[in-house]
């Protein structure tokens, strides 16, 4: 699948994904979108295999999990080192997503999570010994993900 060449079914199976993947079935999509599940399944399967879709998340409430403080990192890192930076950011322990940003000074986010400020010390530095600049931290109370609204042509309601 090249970039760019999701048809309408496509769009729609990704927005009803994005609604609670683990609880809509295939047959659930196929209803509202009118399409037999073997072929909302078989669209899944080729999402999934051209990386559209890049894997199913769990959405953690890390303060019930245990985890009471949750930062965003912002760092600087050199362009042509950037995204190798980046992917060693991921494995820090308590890093939970690092995102590569294509311009600015502020390139590279890492958000961790700690159960105290010795936690999120510790991630400073391993992520500061790494070579990432950090110019600014940001203490998070919460975070909240929605699916984008322009896969969807269809009402939401009806699933």
């Amino acid at each position: 699948m090249k970039r760019g060449e999701l048809d309408t079914i496509d769009k729609q199976i990704l927005y009803h994904l994005q609604q609670d993947a683990r609880g809509t079935s295939s047959s659930e999509i196929a209803d509202v979108l009118g399409v037999s599940s073997s072929t909302i399944r078989t669209r899944i399967d080729k999402l999934e295999r051209s990386g559209v879709i890049r894997g199913y998340h769990v959405d953690i409430d890390y303060d019930l999990a245990g985890f009471p403080l949750y930062t965003k990192i912002i760092c600087t890192a050199p362009v042509p080192e950037r995204e190798e930076l980046a992917q060693a950011a991921r494995a820090v322990d308590g890093v939970t997503a690092v995102r590569e940003i294509m311009t600015g000074e502020r390139n590279v986010y890492v958000n961790a999570i700690g159960t105290d400020h010795d936690d999120l010390n510790r991630i400073g530095e391993a992520i500061d010994s790494l070579g990432l600049q950090i110019v600014d931290e940001q203490l998070i109370r919460d975070e909240f993900v929605c699916p984008y609204s322009g896969f969807c042509t269809v009402d939401d309601s009806e699933l």
